[in-house]
């Protein structure tokens, strides 16, 4: 690759990095505003379980309906339009006042962010080696763990001085000047190849692989940690801890920064060790099974110590182990699928890896209503951590290339 086709890769990574950012903020900002919204309309923790969760119950399901998009057509588009709709959802929430309107457009949010994921994975299988792949997969993470980062700090914050329903406003129109540059800049060149797009594997072929139901419970496992954070620790820091809207604004996006710096340096690391000589397979399950391990080590005492900025720090503690597993689970999909399969299987893999984000906040909720209290919901959390972990690493096995029937009949045919 020239220097100027990687300064363009390297511009559409970043517009990529940018958007997943822009993603985790407007899924999360729910989160910060829960306190005010469940005050403001009489919402039971319930509830807001019910609307934590409608966001992933469209999200995991349209990620099949999305994978299939990015492999089939042009991925620019398919993604712009994916921005287009979750960006008016979330602006939408500002204006709304009843439950069920909010449940609606929860689920239209899910709709249109469900093809971030398959999209990326599409771009950076095409255009990166695997001695690259896992640093620029480590960069579109961090922008997802940036993103709830900025949402619980700067969106706390601006709650805190001008109320729910103008963050929200602000977020779903201001995001949509990211579709500028995306339309302008936006062009791979493998993306023109539609012979390519074509000769991919069914979705059955891809479910038949034991490979893939390795990284889909161990995706599982992610999301429902992710997302119970994600959704609940501003409340929990709130109505747990005692901590001030402004207070937990600062200590309740550390974790998330934490994360972003791990992933980052987790997919530096993982590809330095790659280039110097290691094993790709080794290096990538070692980061990935470690990073869930030493995450359900750090989050199972949470609920039990007594001092509040103790639980901020194991909380920490955990996101940093997090940070490890996500930093190379995107890099070991891309290498197992091959760039004929990687939006279909990606689309799979969050599809299963999101039904945790349907869980967790559903059971996290029931779980504080009944017992007035996050323990067992931490304990929860450890547990799906620990099985994800040995699913993990017992059913992927090497970590190469997979050959797909496709493209075993059309050596066949050539030879």
């Amino acid at each position: 690759m020239n220097s100027a086709a990687l300064r363009h890769v390297n511009w559409i990574l970043a517009l990529l990095v940018l958007s997943l950012c822009i993603n985790y903020i407007d899924r999360g900002v729910l989160s910060v505003s829960a306190p005010l919204i469940s005050k403001d309309l009489s919402l039971s923790p319930t509830q807001m379980g019910w609307l934590f969760s409608t966001f992933f119950w469209s999200y995991a399901a349209f990620q099949i309906v999305s994978g299939w998009l990015v492999d089939r057509f042009a991925v620019k588009w398919v993604y712009a339009g994916g921005f287009l709709i979750w960006s008016l959802s979330t602006a939408a929430v500002g204006l709304i006042y009843s439950f069920p309107v909010l449940l609606v457009a929860r689920f239209v949010l899910g709709v249109g962010e469900s093809v971030a994921y398959p999209a990326c994975s599409r771009i950076l299988v095409e255009n990166f080696p695997e001695s690259r792949r896992g640093f620029a997969n480590a960069l579109v993470d961090a922008g997802t763990k940036v993103g709830p980062g900025l949402s619980t700090l700067v969106g706390g914050l601006l709650i805190n001085m001008y109320g729910w329903r103008a963050v929200f406003l602000i977020l779903g129109f201001g995001s949509l000047v990211w579709l500028l540059p995306w339309a302008a800049w936006m062009t791979v060149p493998s993306e023109t190849s539609v012979e390519n797009n074509r000769k991919g594997p069914g979705m059955s072929e891809i479910l038949r692989r034991r490979q893939t139901w390795g990284t889909c419970l161990g995706m599982f496992s992610l999301g429902y940690v992710w997302y119970f954070l994600l959704s609940w620790l501003p409340s929990y820091l709130v109505n747990d801890r005692g901590f001030s809207l402004s207070a937990m604004a600062v200590l309740g996006s550390i974790p998330f920064w934490a994360m972003a710096a791990s992933s980052l340096c987790g997919g530096f690391l993982s590809d330095f060790l790659i280039t110097r000589g290691g094993n790709p397979s080794k290096v990538r399950k070692s980061f990935a099974g470690c990073g869930l391990l030493l995450c359900g080590a750090a989050i199972a005492p949470v609920a039990f110590v007594a001092d509040a900025r103790l639980s901020v720090a194991l909380l920490t503690a955990a996101c940093v182990a997090l940070g490890m597993f996500s930093s190379n689970v995107w890099a070991i999909t891309q290498t197992l699928a091959g760039p004929l399969a990687a939006g279909k299987w990606t689309g799979i893999q969050n599809a299963i890896g999101n039904l945790g984000g349907v869980v967790s906040p559903l059971l996290t909720g029931w779980i504080v209503s009944l017992t007035g209290s996050f323990l067992l919901a931490f304990l929860a959390a450890t547990a799906v951590l620990l099985l994800g972990t040995i699913a993990y690493l017992s059913l992927i096995g090497e970590i190469r290339p997979l050959v797909w029937l496709q493209e075993t009949s059309a050596q066949e045919a050539v030879a």
